[in-house]
């Protein structure tokens, strides 16, 4: 049944925002969205055999669907204007943010469904604990559903919840109903807070300067990025780490179910105009301490990654996959991915970017118009494709968190 604490009209104004004002940003420079509406035949079957294992990539006017295995390009979708992906939580679907919401893609079977959640600026896709969770940017609305009833097509029904005011949020719903929401404007962003099942709140903290971006570590705890730290979520409290220094943001976080360590970027300088750290922060929840580990390359919010053990991944502009042990810093593991790159001042413009499934690496190069999918145990390249166009989002389906 479907729960919603405040209903919230969308503005005639917010629909007339052009492309480039609808998207998201996020991360130093990160989230985003578009507004076409997709040729007729690709909302409804396509008839194509269905791909195992499917990755999308976006790419500037579509889509393309690739063959999680053999990379092979399975087909080719048209799309308007700056789309983001995200797994859905199952082995079929992703979530596609457009400029007129969040729709749902059909990967395995390359055709879109009737799901759909409108709204302006789409911003982040968590899945966790089985269920999935957007939140609308420009609403403030925070959608949590089963990715399982996704299954042949439909709107699937869920939770809703309004933020007081709208602002680039991100919300996670942990496994006993608990919901971690962030709080803000569109002008300032300040914490967050937790409702219980029946929407209750339970728990608050404001004390997240520039909250962005969350990762879940073992033991469900919850991590937030600060402008001075992380705020953790844990056994009912929050709690804050802090960082070295008056700023250091922690805005993009990558967490796993495998490790109470979470990985995150790190940036020192709030007056740059593109930040390319070398530093990343591995945070214990266990004992609220952030550790810096210095890579001796930079790195983009699309360079952070989890490994099936719960290793940090890192994609560095030095073009090598760093692997490294969360709990040491070590950097035990080198894989040469692609070659040397430079990280954009536009967060939107392509740029090598890993995606991670089970043992698998994925890194696109969208100078070479290549992916590459990588061992993620032996270190040895799997296989490679050449695409028509270079890529700038690249991602797939996931079953789970």
């Amino acid at each position: 049944m479907n729960r919603s604490t405040r209903a919230r009209m969308l503005t005639g104004t917010a629909l007339a925002l052009t492309v480039s004002m609808a998207l998201t940003a996020c991360g130093g420079s990160d989230d985003a969205s578009s507004d076409a509406e997709p040729p007729q035949q690709q909302q409804k079957s396509s008839g194509a055999a269905a791909v195992a294992n499917p990755l999308v990539a976006s790419y500037d006017g579509g889509l393309y669907v690739l063959d999680g295995e053999t990379l092979k390009l399975a087909k080719t979708i048209e799309l308007p204007g700056f789309n983001r992906i995200n797994p859905a939580g199952d082995e079929d679907h992703v979530v596609i943010s457009t400029d007129s919401g969040f729709r749902v893609f059909d990967a395995a079977r390359q055709t879109f469904t009737d799901a759909e959640f409108k709204g302006s600026k789409p911003g982040h896709v968590v899945r966790h604990g089985g269920r999935t969770v957007l939140f609308t940017d420009g609403t403030g609305e925070v959608h949590v559903f089963d990715p399982a009833d996704l299954a042949g097509g439909k709107q699937p029904e869920g939770r809703t919840f309004t933020s007081a005011e709208p602002h680039h949020g991100v919300a996670i719903e942990l496994p006993d109903g608990e919901l971690v929401t962030t709080l803000g404007t569109e002008e300032k962003r300040t914490g967050a807070i937790v409702l219980d099942k029946d929407d209750k709140e339970i728990a608050r903290a404001e004390n997240c300067p520039g909250v962005h971006g969350e990762a879940a570590a073992q033991g469900e705890v919850v991590g937030l990025g600060c402008e001075d730290g992380v705020l953790l979520y844990k056994d009912g409290e929050f709690t804050k780490v802090d960082a070295p220094g008056d700023y250091a943001r922690t805005g993009n976080q990558a967490g796993s179910d495998a490790s109470p360590i979470l990985l995150g970027d790190f940036k020192t300088d709030p007056e740059a105009e593109l930040e390319r750290p070398t530093r990343i922060s591995l945070i214990d929840t266990r004992t609220a301490k952030m550790k810096l580990v210095d890579l001796g390359t930079s790195y983009s919010f699309r360079s952070l990654a989890r490994g099936p053990h719960g290793e940090a991944l890192v994609l560095g502009t030095d073009g090598v996959l760093h692997v490294i042990d969360p709990e040491t810093g070590k950097v035990d593991k080198k894989i040469e991915a692609v070659g040397d790159w430079t990280e954009p001042l536009d967060w939107q413009q392509p740029r090598p970017t890993l995606f991670v499934r089970d043992h698998t690496a994925y890194v696109s190069e969208p100078g070479k118009r290549q992916v590459h999918a990588f061992d993620l145990d032996s270190g040895e390249k799997l296989t490679s494709v050449t695409l028509p166009k270079g890529t700038n989002e690249l991602s797939g389906t996931v079953a789970g968190h």
